[in-house]
């Protein structure tokens, strides 16, 4: 099979899983969201190691799974995580005796702040509107709205490049991307959101949707980018070939981990 059939194959089958997820919310939102980001870890984790890092992966987990936890049903409080996650990474760094212990913690540390808190924003998204009430179910179209715009809007960018495709937009970082593929990967994004408003989002005001599909027009994008710097610096093309046609966990959730941080920050706080 071609990659891309591969690549067809894979989103028929886990599309409905994941938008299922996100419909029902719960524990079943929190245990993709938890499934991605632990991936995303062991994957980063692998990148890290291409640069003689060894991330703490026992400890990582559990300060992701805790970080999660702790979003989703608020069971302590967030600094009691971060120090003594931080105590206890310091302290088994010290018998590790494994190469650089700075260049293991701040591997370590990196892995989980970016992962591990981005990820807990995407359960701050789907639980925004309060459980057990009528309005749990607008989470549920936030989400998959914000899920249909990205891939929309990565379908855009990568058919809008190969196409059309004539100015590098970074290619330090990620050679084979344009202005042109980027330019369609945000109208199409933003225009995703703008249908969503008239579909599903109806409870969400148009200059709200307008400003949603623009934080992930571009801040998604730049999730891309970022991702795709970690994967240069460590001279790999994927984070993993674990999903068939679409490489890693890291590599299909990057602009997801990445959005959800700052579209929770302007609904909570500008909206």
């Amino acid at each position: 099979m071609t990659e891309n059939f591969k690549r067809v194959v894979v989103s028929i089958l886990a599309i409905p899983i994941i938008l299922a997820c996100a419909y029902f919310g719960g524990y079943y939102f929190f245990f993709f969201v938890m499934l991605i980001s632990l991936f995303s870890f062991y994957e980063f984790s692998m990148l890290a190691k291409n640069k003689s890092s060894f991330v703490n992966l026992p400890i990582g987990f559990i300060a992701i799974i805790l970080l999660l936890l702790n979003q989703f049903r608020n069971f302590t409080n967030l600094e009691i995580i971060i120090l003594l996650g931080s105590l206890l990474l310091l302290i088994i760094e010290l018998f590790r005796n494994k190469g650089s212990a700075i260049l293991n913690l701040g591997a370590t540390f990196l892995g989980i702040f970016y992962i591990g808190i981005f990820a807990a924003a995407l359960i701050s998204l789907r639980e925004f509107y309060p459980a057990n009430t009528d309005l749990y179910i607008n989470g549920a179209y936030l989400i998959i709205s914000i899920l249909a715009s990205i891939w929309i809007g990565d379908s855009a960018a990568y058919f809008g490049g190969i196409n059309l495709g004539k100015h590098k937009l970074f290619p330090r970082v990620s050679p084979n991307k344009s202005w042109e593929g980027a330019i369609f990967g945000f109208i199409f994004t933003t225009g995703a959101m703008i249908l969503a408003k008239v579909i599903i989002l109806n409870f969400i005001s148009w200059q709200n949707v307008i400003i949603i599909g623009i934080i992930i027009g571009t801040i998604g994008q730049i999730g891309d980018l970022v991702e795709s710097l970690l994967k240069r610096d460590a001279a790999v093309k994927d984070s993993s070939s674990i999903i068939p046609g679409h490489g890693g966990f890291f590599d299909r959730f990057d602009s997801l981990l990445f959005s959800a941080p700052a579209i929770w920050l302007y609904l909570r706080y500008l909206s």
